[in-house]
């Protein structure tokens, strides 16, 4: 099933991924009443990492950017395989980002702009949300961003 959300993405000349499997221990998504908790989203495309490494040393703050995006897409991807229908979400709540850092970088809200602009060009009004960008030492697989997200979704 696919409606207007995903007609949106088309627009931006994005496709809906499959969820990303698990690493570890967790389940990719859970809904708790009307709210959808994503695990961890890294920016995995057709199972693999495009870039690894720090933000500021190996990548590139833009290259960084590009990466939340990815994230969010697959948050995206992690929530509809919980809610069924993207369309369904009533507002994105809260999102927060990682981006592994160079000991110098302090960049971390506009790599992070990458996921927010996303969800604010697929779901407008809906899209826009509190947010913490946070800088971290290493990720899973060296990844240089992880996303998470929560939204609020409307009833069945």
């Amino acid at each position: 099933m696919s409606g207007a959300v995903e007609a949106k993405l088309a627009e931006l000349g994005l496709t809906l991924p499959g969820v990303v499997p698990p690493l570890a221990a967790y389940q990719p998504a859970v809904q708790s009443g009307v709210y959808v908790f994503t695990a961890g989203q890294l920016p995995m495309v057709d199972g693999k990492l495009p870039l690894t490494g720090k933000v500021g040393a190996e990548v590139t703050a833009e290259e960084a950017k590009d990466l939340a995006r990815i994230c969010a897409l697959n948050a995206l991807a992690a929530v509809k395989s919980v809610a069924g229908d993207l369309d369904r979400i009533a507002r994105v709540v809260k999102v927060v980002g990682f981006v592994a850092s160079a000991s110098d970088f302090t960049g971390q809200p506009g790599v992070l702009n990458g996921a927010s602009e996303l969800l604010g060009a697929a779901l407008g009004d809906k899209g826009v949300h509190a947010r913490s960008a946070v800088g971290v030492a290493v990720l899973p697989l060296d990844a240089p961003v992880e996303v998470e997200i929560q939204v609020e979704l409307t009833e069945a």
